[in-house]
């Protein structure tokens, strides 16, 4: 796909070192209508499915394929809303097709997806795959909520913070596209104004679970988007690569 200029994408997905299936899925889509591109910019989507092999798959790429077209033709006049719809869609198409497939029942997936229109950045996310803010260089900023027990172990004082990347269930979810009856997505009440230079991060706890902040932000702000996701997949499959690995990084021009 032809990205307009503006801004430099590069996107990667591993199977990682332990697993051997990859049910990580990803997408980046841009109106091919100039009209349609003022109006609803650009979409990026990364999806990390679970429920067996089969079924993790298929969610996250239902997932992926379906948020592009159910954004493209919702009703809805803001991109927000828009977005959060698409989520909606998403979720019910999931439960429709496990239905449908009683091998693929209690398949879900993740889903964190940022609409980027014009400079306004509008984002949306359930699950725990994330999304990062890195501006001038030197300020990383996550701005997604793990909807993971330790999460909300932490949010309750139940554990202390320095306790939290070695819990045993960190990566429990709490909340996945396509399993509880309705999904409640995370978003930002304003969309947030990006800058120049702005550097944003899409991906799985296959990444993140392996790589701290701090080396985040060093990788991000030396090397391109793509050299940046060669880097950091190199480095979490060094580190034992236990999950697929996937991310999106979008700097802007």
């Amino acid at each position: 796909m032809k990205i307009r200029p503006g801004l430099e994408v590069a996107s990667l997905t591993d199977v990682g070192c332990q697993r051997e299936d990859n049910e990580d899925s990803y997408g980046y889509w841009e109106p091919q209508d100039d009209a349609d591109f003022e109006r609803l910019g650009r979409l990026a989507v990364v999806a990390d499915g679970m429920g067996g092999h089969e079924g993790g798959q298929v969610a996250s790429r239902i997932a992926v394929e379906d948020i592009q077209q159910a954004y493209l033709t919702s009703a809805q006049a803001d991109p927000q809303h828009r977005l959060l719809e698409a989520f909606h869609e998403i979720h019910r198409h999931i439960q429709h097709h496990a239905r449908q497939n009683p091998a693929l029942l209690g398949m879900g997936t993740t889903c964190t997806a940022f609409a980027l229109v014009g400079n306004h950045l509008y984002y949306a996310h359930v699950g725990d795959s994330r999304l990062y803010l890195l501006r001038a260089g030197n300020r990383l900023r996550l701005l997604t909520s793990d909807h993971t027990l330790v999460a909300r172990l932490l949010e309750t004082g139940a554990i202390l913070p320095e306790n939290a990347e070695s819990h045993p269930q960190r990566h429990v979810l709490t909340s996945a596209v396509g399993v509880a009856d309705d999904i409640d997505p995370d978003f930002s009440a304003e969309p947030l104004l990006l800058q120049k230079s702005d550097v944003l991060l899409l991906c799985t706890d296959g990444l993140w679970g392996q790589i701290s902040d701090s080396e985040i932000q060093q990788i991000l702000s030396s090397k391109s988007p793509a050299h940046a996701c060669r880097t950091l997949t190199q480095l979490a499959k060094e580190r034992g690569g236990p999950d697929n690995i996937t991310l999106q990084i979008a700097r802007v021009l």
